[in-house]
């Protein structure tokens, strides 16, 4: 294992970045911006944190401080009002900058690049407001993806996915078309992912991941904001395709934006072929920590990606797969309902991370929840049955008013590109 010689930063808040701060504390020293106004607890078991609202502006503590690493949990740092003072840094970020940003940042920006690179897209269009979407969807007469088309934290549309074109008239007239409104051809649930990084101009497949994006069990209910769940498989051959047939051919354009940072590919199986239906340009909040635990040197890699050189990443043996688990608390997804700031209890000692979201001590010393995702729970193993085994064992020992978790991560959409 690598010595602790370098000094990481996270930029985010809750339970990734808490088992983020936990997974590189053995390579280097590790702290954290916290982004947002929540979530807060969790980091701060890990160590040193400065909050937006202290410090609005992370600039001079950037310069201060010189981290080897900085890791953003989402690309929210890019629409602040010091991004370009951030940048002009040039800050060791584990994330694009410039064109290998809009890759995720903008929706139609990939939609096209795919089409330039010969890559399967779902039938997709760009509506300036709720007139044109309706008038495209009657038009089409086929279901959509609801979703904004610039991609961010606070955008005005999170991801409603309709499976009918009843479904999608309805939600149209309820929407917040400020950014405009993309549609995304809906082509069923066969859905997988491939987690990579990207440099020097070349790609490094890493891991195929599986996010239980919907509320509740049997894959029912809403897409909910973070997924309640997700797999990982280590997969630095491509079992699955992912990269062979939607990274491949991005080569050249990797090369040319000289893309530096990870690249995760999401895509629905349909009639024999993987569809993109969207890429990150982050490590990925389910699967990041979980990919840090995979890794011998995890931080040795991550800053020669981040200088843009050759990789060679150590895999850890017998850690071969991952389970991430939710356990969701009163309302959610629904977090317009709001209850009470009831106890958290935690029956024993956990044998796998455990990260708390919205959680805070209470004045006795215990927890209580403070908002609807209360924590998340993350187990590796040599098989995925044994990491599916070790995640419940684990999220049953804390219970919650209110909370409930899925209970059929592993049973459906696994493997991937199955039924």
């Amino acid at each position: 294992m690598e010595q602790q010689t370098g000094r990481v930063m996270v930029l985010g808040v809750g339970a990734f970045t808490q088992l983020m701060m936990r997974r590189l504390r053995p390579f280097a020293a590790v702290s954290a911006y916290l982004t947002r106004d929540y979530a807060h607890y969790g980091p701060l078991q890990e160590g040193p944190c400065v909050t937006a609202a202290l410090e609005p502006d992370p600039c001079e503590r950037v310069k201060r401080e010189q981290p080897d690493l900085l890791i953003p949990m989402s690309i929210e740092w890019a629409l602040k009002p010091w991004t370009a003072d951030f940048l002009a840094l040039k800050p060791p970020l584990l994330c694009p900058t410039g064109e290998g940003l809009r890759l995720e940042r903008e929706r139609d920006f990939a939609r096209d690049l795919c089409r330039r690179a010969g890559i399967p897209f779902p039938r997709s269009f760009f509506a300036n407001n709720r007139a044109e979407a309706e008038a495209w969807v009657r038009s089409e007469n086929r279901p959509f993806v609801i979703k904004n088309p610039l991609c961010s934290p606070t955008s005005p549309i999170h991801t409603i996915v309709c499976e009918s074109v009843a479904d999608t008239l309805a939600w149209l007239p309820r929407l917040d078309d400020s950014e405009g409104i993309f549609l995304q051809e809906y082509l069923g649930r066969r859905e997988a992912g491939h987690i990579a990084l990207v440099s020097g101009g070349e790609i490094y497949p890493l891991v195929t991941n599986q996010e239980y994006k919907r509320a509740f069990d049997g894959n029912l209910g809403v897409v909910a904001g973070a997924p309640l769940g997700g797999l990982i498989e280590r997969d630095p051959g491509d079992r699955y395709g992912l990269v062979r047939e939607l990274l491949q051919p991005l080569l050249p354009w990797f090369r040319e934006v000289d893309y530096r940072g990870p690249v995760q590919v999401t895509a629905i199986r349909h009639e024999g072929r993987w569809h993109v239906i969207e890429y990150n340009v982050r490590l990925g909040v389910t699967s990041g920590p979980m990919i840090v635990q995979m890794l011998e040197n995890p931080f040795e890699t991550f800053c020669a990606c981040v200088a843009g050189k050759p990789l060679a990443p150590r895999w850890r043996p017998n850690l071969d797969y991952g389970c991430n688990l939710t356990l969701a608390g009163y309302g959610y997804p629904f977090t317009q309902l709001t209850g009470p700031r009831v106890p958290v209890r935690l029956d024993g000692i956990p044998d796998c991370d455990i990260g708390w979201q919205e959680v805070a001590l209470a004045s006795d010393g215990t927890l209580e929840a403070t908002g609807h995702r209360i924590c998340d729970v993350a187990a590796l193993g040599a098989t995925l049955p044994e990491a599916i085994r070790k995640a419940y064992s684990n999220i049953r020992r804390i219970r919650s008013l209110g909370s409930y978790f899925r209970t059929d991560v592993g049973e459906s959409l696994w493997p991937p590109g199955e039924e």
